[in-house]
């Protein structure tokens, strides 16, 4: 079916929820409440959903117990917010639960799988959330409800590697099968929480001591950008030591390397702690003659399945070849131990550590020369 909203190139996923918002407004397709800007679209599916705790202010998820012989005006009002406020009972985050099938709503979703919610990041959040408190795991089906108007060809480069993608797609009209191949959320990227929603949103705090508990890295985003700051600092610092004009010009690389280092970080893959390592120890490794029709997202899981995940990885499928940045050489040289001889699509992938790129990718992109397939 073709979708019913044709996109341009170079849109964001801001461009696609207000093409979505105003086209279901201009042919009247929701329902209550309207307008739709800035709300996941609401329109009739002969579909019952029960909705997680509302905006996460009392916890994540909650029991609906509908009172003994409730009308089916009773049974409405229970799937409403003010319905699970007075007809719930809240599931402590050590129930052992199993969450067989999610249902997540969308502004727009592609029969890819990728999904755009309305901007707010409550389902990525509420997903990493369930995977922190093992509610869900690699068998839990991931279901999205949308008009067929909302069926849009998502370019795949506006996806982060947080965002959660869906196994199947419900419309009025069809059931898609998306068969998505990315990894769905592997857990809270606390490096993307604020203290801001840590107050808005109270069980943070309880899954963040849970995890640093159990020795994993929590820092939220303010912490980061004062590792960050602190780093420059103490560059600036050492470098403003030196003698002579030689330590002027040290000292400008510096800062310049460590704003290259911010502008990076979204980038990142999530599963990488963001360890305030000085720009200089980052190594790469070059991978060549990638198949024309390999996508970065099965180049990301392919990684992930040899455990050579990068700290970031500059994607080049024009030329059939990418970089990968690691911490330092040691695991630089164990992800290219890891990855020699493998094969994707019957291509034999050329891995090595990309010459004299450390500090200089520029001209390594220049002077590398890729296998032709």
């Amino acid at each position: 079916m073709e979708p019913a909203i044709k996109l341009k190139p170079g849109v964001s996923k801001w461009d696609i929820r207000q093409k979505v918002w105003d086209y279901m407004e201009e042919n009247n397709l929701a329902n209550f409440p309207r307008p739709v800007h800035h709300r996941i679209p609401n329109f009739k599916a002969r579909k019952t959903l029960l909705v997680p705790t509302p905006r996460l202010r009392t916890g994540l998820f909650n029991k609906i117990i509908p009172p003994p012989g409730a009308s089916k005006e009773i049974v409405r009002v229970c799937s409403t917010a003010q319905g699970v406020k007075d007809f719930s009972v809240p599931i402590g985050l050590d129930a052992n639960i199993h969450v067989d099938l999610v249902v997540v709503g969308s502004v727009a979703v592609s029969e890819k799988g990728w999904r755009i919610g309305k901007g707010e990041g409550f389902a990525d959040l509420e997903y990493a959330m369930m995977v922190s408190m093992g509610a869900v795991d690699e068998n839990t089906v991931v279901v999205t409800t949308v008009h067929d108007c909302q069926l849009l060809d998502i370019p795949e480069e506006l996806m982060d590697s947080h965002d959660l993608t869906v196994d199947y797609i419900l419309t009025p009209s069809q059931v898609i099968k998306t068969n998505c191949s990315c990894s769905k959320p592997q857990g809270i990227i606390w490096s993307k929480v604020d203290s801001n929603m840590m107050e808005k949103i109270p069980i943070l705090k309880s899954l963040q001591f849970r995890e640093r508990k159990a020795g994993k890295d929590v820092a939220l985003k303010e912490e980061r950008h004062a590792e960050k700051k602190e780093l420059q600092r103490l560059l600036e610092k050492r470098i403003s030591s030196g003698k002579g004009g030689g330590a002027t010009k040290v000292k400008t690389n510096a800062m310049e390397m460590a704003r290259n280092t911010e502008a990076s970080e979204e980038h990142k893959e999530p599963s990488c702690k963001n360890q305030p390592n000085a720009p200089t120890r980052v190594t790469s490794i070059y991978m060549g003659n990638l198949p024309h029709s390999l996508r970065v997202s099965e180049l990301k899981n392919t990684l992930r399945e040899h455990n050579a995940v990068p700290l970031r990885l500059s994607w080049q499928g024009a030329q059939h070849r990418a970089f990968l940045d690691y911490k330092d050489e040691v695991t630089a040289e164990e992800a290219v131990t890891s990855l020699t001889g493998l094969s994707i699509s019957g291509s034999v992938i050329r891995v090595e550590l990309a010459k004299s790129q450390r500090g200089n990718r520029s001209k390594i992109q220049t002077t590398e020369k890729p296998s032709s397939q």
